[in-house]
């Protein structure tokens, strides 16, 4: 453990001594400064429009098309398999994933690449249990909270039915990426895995004879899942937990997001240490909880103003189609805030997830691509869609404008509010010192994200430049770098570079899960027949 403090100690140094050097007042304005450029010229670049009036991103299009897809090629998964994927995380089917090794069916019988998997009866660092919930802890996070606010306020209610729809198709794509991170993953000679969609494009485009193809593709994911790591993994979440944080405390100084994100590194810093196997060991006990008294909370609002909710679920439906919030643009504008918050939230098509659901324990990766499905649903239609319920029945006692200000930010009381700021003054309207519960909701659903993601950053890294231990502390140098960065920048900067990244990594993803989804198909049959087998 000393050695870990004393590498902690030299990671954060650096900024130790930029704050000494800098007056306190314009530390977070330097900061935001010098990266509003940065997150500018990415967002521009990533968000290329294919039409114009209202503006449509190609990358949106080609997100939806192909959840769309999957969808309908899988018979849809997310309704006829909801089922097997909660028995597969119950530990039903425990006993027919370790119950013989694979031996000569990995020959090519099954779809296996030889000397891809070692031997998958013991292959694995994490259950089901554990993966689900790192990667759930990697979606859930202030996407939910600060996420929902920002597409409310920008789209109003009708924007959290395209989220519901978004989520509901992205739990196909999740299947497919998820599946296919298991089954092309690598396990090292000491039994660590590495797995994701580098693995996946690199090694499945090579069986399919397009080998330079899969190169390229791998690297491009791999380098736009370290900007995610750092953007919306990372940044994103500290500058929610800074902005509540600051509220709470009322820190008026300029310096004071610097602070705060210095002190959430060290807290990041201590955790990411220890791996995929303390990431699951803190994940597995904090996600649930959290997440578990952010539902109660929810419920217990939506059911104290029960009169409201068909009324707020009547508007949410009626803006969807007619939407009214000042500057949307329209149905599609509405559609499009909708789907980008989903996106974001959900993480399905990025292939962000994978990596970690790639380290399970398991020799049929279909039995993971349906606990996988799970995440949108859980992400995005339950825990989003709360959020959202809560904020539009907040606001029939028209406390703001939605559309604000155009760029997220509304005024209530007339103080400007954004983000989490947003739903923390929803839930302070009906739970006496509920600022405090959701600053520490936020707080932990931030540090649980920033603690998945920057495992998922370091695997991409591993694959780009080693597994050494150098490489390691180089990248959580980095990582550690962007909890100050994001803490003191403006939330606009953030959010739009944290998009950015997310969705750049979409590209690369749908090349791998275009080319290999034949694959996907095989290894759901093969894992339904185990099923059957087994209970015959």
């Amino acid at each position: 453990m000393k050695k870990y403090l004393l590498s902690l100690l030299a990671i954060l140094t650096p900024f130790l001594i930029f704050a000494q050097e800098t007056q306190e007042v314009g530390i977070d304005q330097k900061i935001d400064q010098a990266f509003k450029p940065v997150s500018d010229f990415f967002s521009d670049t990533i968000f290329f429009l294919v039409w114009k009036d209202p503006d449509i991103p190609f990358v949106l299009v080609l997100l939806v098309a192909s959840a769309l897809f999957f969808t309908i090629y899988f018979g849809f998964p997310n309704i006829r398999y909801f089922g097997k994927a909660i028995n597969v995380v119950r530990g039903k089917y425990d006993e027919i994933e370790g119950g013989h090794s694979l031996g000569d069916e990995r020959a090519g019988v099954d779809g296996d690449i030889p000397d891809t998997i070692r031997d998958e009866s013991q292959d694995g660092e994490v259950s089901h249990f554990q993966a689900l919930a790192t990667a759930v802890s990697g979606t859930v996070g202030n996407g939910n909270i600060a996420g929902v606010a920002l597409a409310i306020a920008l789209g109003g209610p009708g924007a959290t039915f395209w989220m519901i729809i978004c989520g509901l198709l992205g739990m196909s794509t999740k299947f497919v990426e998820c599946t296919l991170g298991v089954q092309y993953r690598d396990v090292g000679e000491d039994g660590t895995v590495y797995g994701g969609p580098m693995y996946y494009i690199s090694k499945g485009l090579k069986e399919k004879g397009f080998a330079v193809l899969g190169k390229i593709a791998a690297v491009l994911f791999a380098i736009f899942c370290i900007g995610g790591s750092f953007g919306g993994g990372n940044a994103a979440q500290s500058n929610q937990a800074t902005i509540v944080l600051k509220e709470i405390f009322n820190l008026e100084s300029t310096g004071a997001g610097f602070w705060i994100g210095v002190v959430l590194a060290v807290l990041v810093g201590v955790i990411i240490i220890g791996g995929i196997k303390r990431i699951a060991s803190v994940t597995e006990k904090v996600v649930p909880l959290m997440a578990v008294m952010y539902i109660v909370a929810c419920l217990y609002i939506i059911l104290s103003n029960f009169s409201l909710l068909d009324d707020a679920i009547g508007l949410i439906v009626k803006e969807a189609f007619n939407p009214t919030a000042f500057g949307v643009g329209g149905v599609i504008g509405v559609l499009l805030v909708g789907f980008k918050r989903a996106a974001f939230s959900n993480e399905a098509g990025a292939g962000s997830a994978s990596i970690a659901h790639s380290a399970v324990k398991t020799k049929y990766s279909a039995s993971e691509g349906l606990v996988a499905l799970l995440e949108p649903f859980i992400d995005t239609v339950v825990i989003c869609t709360m959020t959202a319920l809560v904020i539009v029945i907040f606001n029939f006692g028209g406390f703001f404008e939605y559309g604000g200000d155009g760029s997220g930010a509304v005024l209530i009381d007339g103080v400007s509010y954004e983000g989490a700021g947003i739903t923390s003054k929803a839930f302070a309207e009906y739970i006496p010192y509920s600022n405090v519960f959701l600053t520490i909701a936020v707080v932990l659903f931030a540090v649980s994200t920033m603690i998945s993601w920057s495992y998922y950053g370091l695997q991409s890294w591993k694959f780009l430049f080693g597994r050494g231990k150098t490489a390691d502390l180089v990248y959580k140098f980095l990582f550690l770098a962007f909890v100050v960065v994001g803490a003191s920048a403006s939330m606009q900067s953030i959010w739009d570079f944290s998009d950015a990244m997310i969705f750049a990594m979409v590209f690369p993803n749908m090349v791998g899960l275009y080319f290999l989804f034949p694959v996907v198909k095989k290894q759901l049959r093969r894992f339904l027949d185990a099923i059957k087998a087994d209970n015959s």
